[in-house]
């Protein structure tokens, strides 16, 4: 059993699984952060509001984006050529996305060292920045991931990226964007709903409202983009060997309109994961209308998990399929790191991994209960 697990085959699937868990965690934990700093603007009309609704995810951010560095450095040690073509194709989309995460630390620690209104309001929009740029671009680069990205490998494995910024802007890919952002500020107005009190967090409650539904409907709606084959599809025709080479040229693949329902139709069980990616943002909304905080707030992370968790099911074994050249596309067998690379990442997840689990749940553990006005009266200078 033990000789199974480690198998090459049994890593790669693995790594892939783990894969899906680092970006369902990033998007379940810094997602709300991101979906607060969109909604900051419209659930806050003060100062003192503003600073309630900052100081929600104020003293939790820097941990939670741990979960885009495990992310990356993931994508970076176990899919060496994903991480070289997802960061040098995307390149433009994903410096937006880093000047905007930038903008998001340097507002938290400059917005309360001037009371001046211009001031604040300035860091404020900055705040806004940081949390839907992001929030808008990963969906987008999502969208491309199910098109297909316009590159091919040379015969020495380099990758020849053909694309553009603008290119990747396409109206299937904005639309994949627009889920995200609906899906992230729904998880923001939830934990809003959550952790603040007063105005702050009725204003949330009402807008979550409309956000848990229109991401309920986009998400149902991309579903049939990909029936009718408007989100590409992508189909292997050669034998697949779990266990062979890092080779991408080592296949053949096929587009292929229906083939993003493959997997789906193969093992009908996997129908659950979309049907609940459109339930749970709607238990949100029924959740947000009758004021069950901590039960939305457990719907909104499901429904994060279950709509990142389609899109994974329904690519398997593709991770970044090229337009170009269907054969040339990157798969979970053929463009991982090596056996020991994979196993030795394996040994070191589960020593580290349950360490990040346990002091993330004592920090929040510690930093439990609500932020009010009053508490940020008595607070003064040390909140934000």
């Amino acid at each position: 059993m033990v000789d199974f697990l480690l198998s090459y085959e049994a890593l790669r699937v693995t790594w892939w699984v783990l894969l899906g868990v680092l970006l369902i965690g990033f998007a379940a934990m810094d997602g709300f952060d991101m979906g607060v700093g969109a909604l900051l603007p419209f659930v806050a009309r003060t100062d003192l509001e503003r600073r309630v609704a900052i100081n929600t995810v104020g003293p939790v951010w820097e941990g939670n984006q741990v979960w885009l560095i495990l992310g990356g450095g993931a994508i970076f040690a176990a899919w060496p050529a994903l991480y070289a073509l997802s960061f040098s194709g995307f390149y433009l989309a994903m410096f937006l996305v880093l000047l905007a995460l930038i903008l998001r630390p340097v507002a938290f620690k400059y917005r309360s060292k001037k009371p001046g209104l211009a001031w604040r309001t300035r860091w404020d929009w900055a705040l806004f920045v940081g949390g839907v740029v992001p929030a808008l671009i990963f969906g987008v680069a999502v969208g491309n991931a199910l098109l297909g990205v316009p590159f091919h490998l040379t015969p020495d494995l380099r990758p020849i990226y053909e694309g553009n910024l603008f290119g990747l802007l396409n109206p299937a890919a904005l639309y994949c964007g627009l889920v995200s952002l609906s899906m992230l500020i729904m998880h923001g107005a939830a934990w809003l709903a959550f952790k603040a009190e007063g105005a702050v967090a009725d204003r949330a409650k009402a807008i979550g409202l409309r956000a848990a539904i229109a991401a309920a409907v986009l998400f149902a709606g991309g579903g049939f983009l990909v029936l009718f084959g408007l989100l590409g599809g992508y189909r292997i025709t050669s034998p697949i060997v779990w266990d062979g080479p890092s080779n991408p040229l080592n296949k053949s693949a096929v587009v292929d309109a229906g083939a993003w329902l493959a997997n789906f139709n193969a093992h009908p069980v996997l129908w659950l994961v979309p049907l609940l990616g459109v339930a749970a943002p709607l238990i949100v909304a029924i959740g947000f209308r009758t004021q069950h905080e901590g039960l939305t707030f457990i719907a909104s992370k499901v429904s994060v998990a279950m709509i990142i968790g389609t899109v994974g099911l329904t690519m398997f074994p593709f991770l970044l399929p090229s337009s170009t050249n269907p054969g040339h596309s990157l798969t979970a067998f053929d463009a991982s790191s090596s056996r020991a690379t994979l196993r030795n990442m394996l040994a070191a997840t589960v020593i580290f991994m349950p360490i990040v689990l346990l002091y993330t749940a004592w920090v929040y553990r510690v930093l439990w209960g609500k932020v009010s006005e009053k508490s940020i009266e008595h607070a003064g200078h040390s909140a934000y």
